[in-house]
């Protein structure tokens, strides 16, 4: 873990961004508005993200998790009320403490070394997005999904370990666990165990209408 740490502008969200994903995002509180005022005139385009623990996204006095995402910005689209942007997850991050809110919320972080994957690693990635890819599969039969089970992903490990935590159809708390992984290692073992989980909830929740032949009429 690098011990450099940098002021970066905090967009506290109800859900968890992981490294390469794509986060879309429709802003018009005030707060947010200035904060890309200050973030687009730099040369990164950088904010952070951060899960909320308690609270609403709008109106502040929320209480944020200390794990977060670093985006950047990609695109950005100036409608009637409102702006309209597309950033990416790059790096992890952790809080080292909160600044002040006004006029919005800022941090001061120290990024998270992003890990190196070895061979047994990488293998072990490819039968977890098997999994992920399944259970999504089977899903998606009766349950709008976010992701399709055959999305296209990076064909770097050191990103697609994420992609695969952020494709999986897990709850935000869930989600957060595995972004607070200390190790690769850990982090597939935690996904396998929270798909399987997910698997079940969901499979409980489908329609038993289904007949056996022998019940059709003839």
């Amino acid at each position: 873990m690098s011990g450099v740490t940098r002021e970066l502008a905090m967009f506290p969200l109800g859900s968890v961004l992981f490294p390469g994903m794509p986060l879309p995002l429709r802003v018009f509180e005030p707060r947010y508005v200035a904060m890309l005022s200050s973030v687009l005139g730099e040369a990164e385009r950088e904010f952070g993200v951060v899960l909320i623990e308690r609270g609403s996204e709008v109106g502040g006095g929320d209480v944020r998790f200390e794990v977060g995402t670093v985006a950047r910005i990609a695109s950005v689209e100036i409608t009637e009320g409102s702006i309209v942007l597309l950033a990416t997850g790059v790096a992890r991050f952790e809080v080292v403490r909160w600044l002040q809110d006004d006029p919005f919320p800022r941090a001061e972080v120290r990024e998270l070394d992003a890990w190196e994957l070895d061979a047994p690693t990488v293998s072990a990635l490819a039968d977890v997005e098997a999994l992920v890819r399944a259970t999504l599969t089977r899903a998606s039969e009766f349950v709008e999904l976010p992701w399709s089970p055959d999305i296209a992903l990076s064909a770097e490990s050191a990103e697609r370990i994420w992609q695969v935590a952020g494709i999986a159809p897990l709850g935000s708390l869930d989600q957060f666990a595995l972004l607070r992984a200390r190790t690769a290692t850990e982090l597939l073992a935690r996904l396998v165990e929270e798909t399987q989980a997910a698997d079940v909830r969901l499979t409980a929740r489908w329609p038993d209408d289904r007949q056996d032949d022998d019940d059709l009429p003839q």
